[in-house]
């Protein structure tokens, strides 16, 4: 049951506020629409796409994960009961906000548009405040040494080149 109230509360949560940050509110800064390329730079187009899929990927394994290793979701009122380690998370500790920020970035360059890309820098200033200050000491109290280990071994935001070798789930 614990595992099924996951993946409904993970899916949920997916399309509130993932979908509202890199979805909703660009769309209503840019309306999607494609404008002349950032710089002039027409291979900026390529590179926002796959920012964009490669994001929206990164999203859905780290969603599933929270689900189904960690038994939780990542919404605070609904945490998983096991840290999640493996995956993504061994190349870098916030895999999920870096997904979204890329997703966002992506849009800028797909669509060429400037204040998308402003956004998506505020958008990643706030997660970084909000991982500073409730997430890291909220999941260092809940997972005591482990975190620590995990915190030692993964940087927060800039991804490792090869995975840690670390305990995995």
């Amino acid at each position: 049951m614990r595992r099924l109230a996951a993946i409904v509360g993970s899916a949920l949560f997916l399309v509130i506020a993932p979908g509202t940050i890199a979805g909703l509110v660009p769309w209503r800064i840019s309306r999607w629409r494609v404008q002349s390329s950032l710089l002039a730079l027409p291979p900026l187009r390529a590179i926002g796409a796959l920012l964009v899929f490669a994001g929206s990927f990164m999203l859905m394994d780290c969603f599933a994960r929270f689900a189904l290793q960690g038994l939780g979701t990542p919404a605070p009122v609904f945490p998983p009961r096991h840290l999640v380690v493996n995956g993504l998370y061994r190349y870098v500790r916030n895999p999920m906000y870096v997904a979204v920020v890329s997703v966002i970035i992506g849009q800028g360059f797909f669509f060429g548009n400037l204040p998308v890309l402003e956004y998506g820098i505020v958008v990643w200033f706030c997660f970084h405040l909000f991982v500073l200050g409730y997430e890291e000491p909220t999941l260092r109290a809940t997972f005591g040494a482990e975190y620590e280990d995990f915190c030692a071994h993964i940087p927060r935001w800039i991804p490792r080149l090869r995975p840690w070798p670390g305990r995995s789930v």
